[in-house]
């Protein structure tokens, strides 16, 4: 049982939105194949994997180191103990030789776009779905049902108010109870009249998250606070620097309401830092860490560990990404839930064709892998790039 190639391919995500602090009209992600010898249901299998959008396609990384790495390894280095299947955690250590601690960036998306492919094809050499291995793996019962919430809102050219408000009536029409609008990418008196805006349309039929992505300061993060204080948001997300955990901390002492932040944070160190210093509560806040941007699973369950030492309840953890990885560890694992981009970054956002989201929730099926398979756009161009 070895790998025998894996290969990757940089494809645009681009749209013309923007959040507070990027546009996404030059967006890329990196999509991976893991290739294997072996072959399950008469077709070879094949594990795949791409990153989150909103950091760019890692093809130069992978191609030029971490590729490599594992394609030189002894074959055997890389099984279980038992030589039944690849070892994620062993092809993991291959990648990040001679790399050293610290420097938490690029190569944490590049690590993590191949991870997920790893975990593809090991769940697919198992003949499972992955979030069932997973459980097993942890030895506890996996929950196919997993909260998910509609994330949009973007700044858009030549959308106002009542474009935004459609926007959010079609993801509640949709079955969600709970939607995400960016905010910090106007004035504050144009932001609360957006978020009134989408209050009024939504009533009580679902609840609005806010999204700063990381541009604020501790003043307008405070200005903003006050503004928003009484709407009972399901959160105030990402509202300064990632790293800023003095800023974090700040907040949580203004504002009462949720918080929500970590997409921006890649590996177990920096969730540590957060925890030890940006003051969030774990009654209440949200963990959002990704990963795909993260150094893949390996890294994220070192993350978890880092979590539960904390105190926190991994039910606190609704990452980032909107993708299906994320969505098996998350009926795996016990995580709260999971993003979900209904319309936008497709193919790779969404669900399996014929998922629906039923009261905010879907129901994951029982497919091996990580599910792509089930979602036809998807597979159409994983396959183009390596069957």
């Amino acid at each position: 049982m070895r790998i025998i190639d894996i290969v990757e391919v940089t494809k645009p995500i681009a749209s013309p939105i923007r959040n507070a602090y990027i546009d996404f009209s030059k967006m890329t992600a990196s999509l991976v194949a893991v290739v294997t010898d072996q072959v399950r249901g008469g077709r070879r299998v094949v594990g795949y994997g791409f990153n989150s959008n909103g950091r760019y396609g890692q093809g130069g990384l992978i191609r030029e180191r971490f590729r490599d790495r594992v394609l030189e390894a002894d074959p055997a280095s890389l099984l279980t103990d038992a030589g039944d299947n690849l070892d994620p955690h062993r092809v993991w250590a291959a990648m990040m030789q001679n790399e050293k601690p610290g420097g938490h960036g690029e190569r944490s998306v590049a690590v993590g776009t191949i991870d997920m492919a790893v975990w593809d094809a090991v769940a697919k050499i198992a003949e499972k779905p992955l979030f069932r291995l997973l459980a097993e793996q942890k030895g506890i019962e996996a929950d196919p049902r997993v909260f998910v919430y509609a994330a949009g809102g973007y700044y858009y050219p030549g959308k106002d108010d009542s474009a935004l408000c459609r926007e959010m009536r079609s993801y509640v029409d949709r079955g969600y109870t709970v939607v995400k609008m960016k905010i910090g990418g106007a004035s504050l008196s144009e932001d609360q009249r957006r978020i009134e805006a989408v209050l009024r349309e939504i009533g009580s039929e679902a609840r609005l998250a806010v999204d700063a992505n990381g541009r604020f300061d501790l003043e307008s993060g405070i200005a903003y606070a006050r503004m928003l204080r009484p709407y009972d948001l399901f959160w105030y997300e990402e509202i300064g620097d990632p790293l800023d955990y003095q800023l974090q901390a700040a907040m949580a002492e203004f504002y009462p309401g949720p918080m929500a932040t970590g997409e921006n944070l890649f590996s177990h160190q920096d969730a540590r830092n957060l925890l030890r210093y940006g003051g969030l509560r774990p009654d209440r806040d949200w963990l959002q860490f990704d990963c795909a941007l993260s150094y893949g699973l390996v890294e994220y369950l070192r993350t978890l560990d880092e979590i539960a030492a904390a105190g926190w309840s991994p039910s606190r953890c609704i990452p980032h990404g909107g993708h299906q990885m994320s969505l098996n560890i998350a009926a795996g694992l016990g995580l709260g839930g999971n993003e979900s981009y209904p319309d936008l970054f497709q193919p790779y956002g969404g669900f399996p064709d014929g998922v629906a989201v039923e009261d905010g929730y879907i129901t994951m099926p029982d497919l091996p892998g990580i599910g792509f398979e089930g979602k036809s756009d998807l597979i159409a161009e994983m396959r183009a790039l390596a069957e």
